[in-house]
């Protein structure tokens, strides 16, 4: 059974380092994560992720002076069948706040994913963040445990 056989219909929610994984090919993680945007790229599911992922990439490539590996993300997140970068609202700014004030060691990066992902109505979230809380309406998945 493939990593999202098991979790059903509906979008899903990936953390930033799914698309460092994929882009830079990571040893361990490419082939699941590979399968997975196959997978969207043929219409078979939806990806989500929150805006911050751009951020995130984007300042890794270019703090090396790579412009070209910062367009390889900036076309994964932007411009990818399958893939939805979401604009978060204030309602969802809210949720994160709810979610860090819950979950006290929560960091403001992962509280927003975590906040894209339930204002997007995805039951799952896959990570390799080992401090990833489940929220209510939100199950985690550590990829780690998946590869």
């Amino acid at each position: 059974m493939g990593l999202t056989e098991a979790m059903g219909a509906g979008p899903i929610a990936v953390d930033t380092a799914l698309f460092i994984y994929l882009i830079e090919e990571h040893p361990r993680f490419l082939a699941p994560v590979r399968a997975l945007f196959a997978q969207a790229d043929a219409g078979e599911l939806a990806i989500v992720t929150s805006a911050l992922t751009l951020l995130e990439v984007l300042v890794v490539a270019w703090r090396a002076g790579d412009h070209a590996l910062a367009a390889r993300y900036d076309a994964l997140l932007t411009r990818s069948r399958g893939v939805r970068m979401v604009d978060l609202t204030r309602d969802q700014w809210r949720t994160a706040a709810r979610l860090r004030a819950q979950y006290g060691t929560l960091r403001t990066p992962e509280a927003l994913q975590l906040a894209a992902a339930i204002g997007t109505r995805c039951t799952w979230f896959i990570t390799n963040d080992r401090r990833m809380p489940t929220p209510d309406g939100v199950r985690v998945l550590q990829l780690s445990e998946w590869a």
